[in-house]
């Protein structure tokens, strides 16, 4: 069958009709999952606490091999009735706000406004809603389906969850495909995975009074000659590829030569060539404005590089099969599919050329990552975009039709 036949079977299918009746009969409660965990703080590397609700969550829901493991990730797995072959349904614990920060949920009508409450947390309450559907229809499915929560997807997390999902997890050798489900658009399907690397770069020097010492070396002087270096490489459009001098600190006083100065850096493309051709000119950068402000001034200065990210690009085919079906599911539910760029969870088994996308969890939302959030939970949005995930997961599982 084409990709539009199998997903008009699964649609058609008697079972898949009675799963879509299920989410929408138990839509309040997805919506009270949703509110619970959005209140459980996950900052950044502090997903404990949402981690053991989440464990909870899946084992109350049946799961077989429900466990947790070493860097915080939880999971519970779906068994099929084929040769164990799996497919991940992700969604990521964390959120890129610190600790502390108000995580209340104030509902207006059909809105929900909190941090973390789109990205991701509505993602996490969306797939606990797949597994009561599939229960509930009693749905099956060639292959096992690997339900996981996972942490570090965030900022300096560098996609720790799924990188050691991938590396050590019993299972992962059996792993034919995955999904992300993160954040609510559906009809933008995540088929490239942007690479990036991330430095964070300590100049150093002897310091001294600004008047007394003037001559000595100046580390601010090298930070702000790398950084304008950095500003003066040319990068292709095609493949997108990027740089940003993110953040800077240091210095302890206006009238002082300063010690220690910082920046951090962000590089992105998404070809890994490019990537590699970025980076090797960033650290030439480095080189030489440390070694201009050492021949300009008196003394030494030093430059300390830490990378403190590292997530490899990649890319599923965007005539894959996995791609196709979701791009069918999509349009069945009367949106326009398209397929794009971003840097998710699926970077990880993109680049190890497992077959792998981003998809939506329904509904809509707007400003994430900042504290006035928001995600709609209006039914009939919610659910179509529900149906038109389950049913890319579905396909993808090999359902078993009546």
């Amino acid at each position: 069958m084409t990709s539009d036949q199998t997903i008009a079977a699964i649609r058609a299918d008697a079972s898949y009709q009675k799963a879509c009746d299920t989410m929408r009969a138990e839509h309040d409660r997805t919506v009270a999952d949703i509110i619970t965990l959005t209140e459980i703080p996950s900052p950044p590397f502090g997903e404990e606490k949402r981690a053991a609700a989440y464990l909870e969550m899946l084992r109350a829901h049946g799961l077989e091999e429900v466990g947790q493991d070493e860097v915080g990730n939880v999971f519970g797995l779906r068994r099929g009735f084929g040769n164990g072959d799996v497919i991940v349904v992700a969604a990521h614990l964390d959120t890129v706000f610190p600790p502390g920060t108000d995580v209340r949920v104030r509902r207006e009508g059909t809105k929900l406004f909190a941090p973390g409450v789109g990205d991701d947390t509505r993602s996490l309450a969306v797939n606990l809603g797949f597994l009561r559907a599939m229960d509930a229809a009693g749905i099956r499915t060639r292959h096992d389906i690997l339900f996981v929560g996972d942490v570090g997807e965030e900022g300096l997390g560098d996609l720790r969850g799924i990188r050691h999902l991938f590396a050590k997890h019993p299972l992962r050798e059996r792993i034919r495909g995955f999904f992300t489900v993160d954040s609510p658009e559906v009809d933008r399907i995540v088929t490239g995975g942007i690479g990036s690397r991330r430095y964070r770069v300590a100049f150093r020097g002897p310091g001294g009074h600004s008047f007394a010492a003037f001559g000595l070396v100046n580390p601010m002087y090298a930070m702000a000659d790398a950084a304008r270096a950095l500003a003066a490489i040319e990068v292709p459009r095609d493949p997108v590829t990027t740089h940003c001098v993110s953040v800077v600190g240091g210095g302890t006083s206006i009238n002082a030569i300063p010690e220690v100065v910082t920046m951090e850096v962000d590089l992105r493309s998404a070809s890994e060539a490019e990537l590699a051709r970025l980076d090797r000119a960033f650290l030439a950068g480095v080189d030489a404005a440390v070694a201009a402000e050492n021949k300009a001034r008196e003394g030494t200065i030093t430059a300390e590089l830490t990378r403190v990210g590292d997530r490899p690009a990649g890319h599923t085919a965007n005539g894959s099969p996995i791609a196709r079906l979701a791009a069918a599911a999509v349009a069945a539910e009367g949106y326009t599919p398209s397929f794009e760029w971003s840097s998710t969870d699926a970077n990880i088994p993109m680049s190890l050329g497992i077959p792998a996308l981003r998809i939506g969890s329904g509904g809509a939302g707007g400003r994430a990552h900042s504290l006035e959030e928001w995600i709609d939970v209006e039914i009939e949005s919610s659910l179509r975009g529900m149906r038109a995930s389950l049913a890319t997961i579905l396909a993808v599982a090999e359902m078993e039709l009546g």
